[in-house]
């Protein structure tokens, strides 16, 4: 990482990732996966995974077949991933012409990392340029950092991602102060096991889903309690999942937010499909890294191009 990137829950200096690779007739698919490491999946973990798939199976494997063979996570993330860019490669239209979503350019979130009101004031200042901010923000010095920030930052859209550290009470004590400050989303407040104190809630500022919705087989489960979902390719097991989610949010009303679990440019290209539309795009992880893979997503001013064929789709 080109900066420590600090959370609720954790700090995270460096990031192991798996890179998969699909070869057939001379064309190769292929795909990024982090996994979801708060649910104890590491690279070992996924690579031991998908080493039960033996090579006949693979050979014929469609992306509906991966879903029954792999549960939601990084294992399942990457070879639906490779999968759809072998056949993106293998088809004239790209992933356009399958999934039938034309890409465009997207304004992505940038993440402050959780720090004194002082030094989340001043990153956000020095990121002038990114008209959209989210902040990680635990149950310390709250309302202290949020107002500090938007101080700084008058003219910016703000997120704020709590990563499940809030207890109900501050969740209920910050409400007006929130929606005096213009935030525009409020994602995961309260620990996933909470979710039964948000069920019907009516909170001044929209509440999305993250740790509480790993795939679609949750979406019914939390339907009542929130009003966002956000879409992780990583835990939910790939584009064919989210694209899944997606439908479903628009379907019954919920906004969409996609969001990574960090990663290089190759992780994050799929998830420009499921994010043409969303209200809320947070793919940010390469603007996190010290380098990125060839072919890199070009990001100015938090705008993402659509990815290259080299890269991804």
């Amino acid at each position: 990482m080109s900066a420590p990137f600090v959370t609720a829950g954790e700090t995270v200096s460096a990031i192991d990732v798996l890179h998969i690779e699909l070869s057939a007739d001379g064309l190769k698919g292929r795909a990024e996966t982090m996994g979801v490491d708060y649910l104890g999946e590491t690279v070992a973990s996924m690579q031991a995974e998908l080493g039960q798939i033996d090579e006949p199976a693979l050979a014929t494997l469609s992306g509906a077949d991966l879903q029954a063979i792999l549960p939601p996570g990084g294992s399942r993330n990457g070879l639906d991933c490779a999968l759809w860019d072998l056949r993106a490669k293998q088809s004239s239209g790209g992933i356009a012409a399958l999934t039938g979503i034309p890409l465009q350019p997207i304004e992505t979130l940038y993440t402050l990392s959780l720090d004194d009101p002082e030094n989340m004031a001043r990153c956000a200042r020095d990121v002038a340029h990114l008209k959209q901010l989210k902040l990680k923000l635990n149950a310390q010095n709250t309302l202290q950092c949020l107002e500090a920030v938007r101080g700084a930052r008058p003219d910016a859209r703000i997120v704020i991602d709590a990563n499940g550290s809030w207890p109900e009470s501050l969740l209920m004590a910050l409400g007006d102060d929130l929606q005096r400050l213009k935030v525009a989303l409020l994602e995961q407040p309260l620990a996933p096991d909470q979710d039964c104190r948000l069920q019907n809630l009516r909170y001044p500022v929209p509440l999305c889903a993250d740790e509480s919705c790993q795939a679609s087989g949750d979406l019914e489960r939390v339907a009542d309690c929130y009003q966002a979902i956000n879409i992780k390719l990583d835990k939910c097991g790939g584009l064919t999942d989210a694209l899944r989610i997606r439908d479903w949010c628009h379907q019954y009303g919920k906004q969409v937010m996609v969001g990574n679990m960090l990663g290089s440019s190759l992780a994050m290209a799929p998830g420009t499909v499921v994010a043409q539309g969303a209200d809320f795009v947070d793919l940010d992880g390469p603007l996190w890294q010290s380098d990125d893979v060839e072919h890199a997503l070009k990001i100015v001013d938090g705008c993402i191009q659509p990815p290259v064929s080299e890269l991804w789709g």
